[in-house]
């Protein structure tokens, strides 16, 4: 969805190496600086299971919310700069991260390249990017899937620990 405001952005923030929750804090700020994140709304954290590689430390994990103007492709780039900017190693999939940012949703925009795919594939199979989703965005609609983020999280069969913690990202 998008209108003057610019373009409404859905994210999913993780981290399980270091100081998670200042990883998760730095990348919050950095997103709003360097993408002029505008009206941004973020979930309280959540301490989650590793999913794919389950040897490895638990995560924390946000969504976090609001409008931009840049383009998608623009966006993605910013973020994996910030990524490496708090320092993420580059690591097998599913493993070990300093920080992750995925983007959910882009307003209405459906992207298949090689870097970049939106509406992120599998989001409505994770309860860890589902539970907080749906604390800042509940009503935002999957535009591949026409349903809402709350409706994704009610038919999710995924079983994986997603609590919430006393843990508070500061904007």
């Amino acid at each position: 969805m998008s209108n003057k405001k610019g373009t409404f952005v859905l994210l999913s923030l993780g981290a399980n190496l270091g100081d998670r929750l200042t990883a998760l804090q730095s990348a919050v700020m950095l997103l709003i600086s360097e993408t002029q994140l505008r009206d941004v709304v973020c979930s309280p954290v959540y301490e989650t299971e590793p999913v794919g590689y389950k040897n490895q430390p638990s995560f924390l994990n946000i969504a976090v919310c609001g409008w931009t103007s840049l383009t998608a492709t623009d966006f993605h780039v910013i973020s994996k700069n910030i990524e490496q900017e708090i320092g993420r190693k580059n690591r097998e999939r599913w493993h070990e991260r300093e920080i992750d940012i995925d983007i959910l949703l882009f307003g209405e925009d459906i992207i298949r390249l090689d870097r970049l795919q939106l509406p992120h594939p599998r989001m409505e199979e994770r309860r860890f990017v589902l539970v907080p989703s749906a604390d800042v965005a509940a009503e935002a609609i999957h535009p591949v899937l026409g349903k809402t983020i709350r409706v994704l999280l009610e038919e999710c069969t995924d079983t994986a620990e997603v609590i919430k913690s006393d843990l508070d990202i500061k904007l």
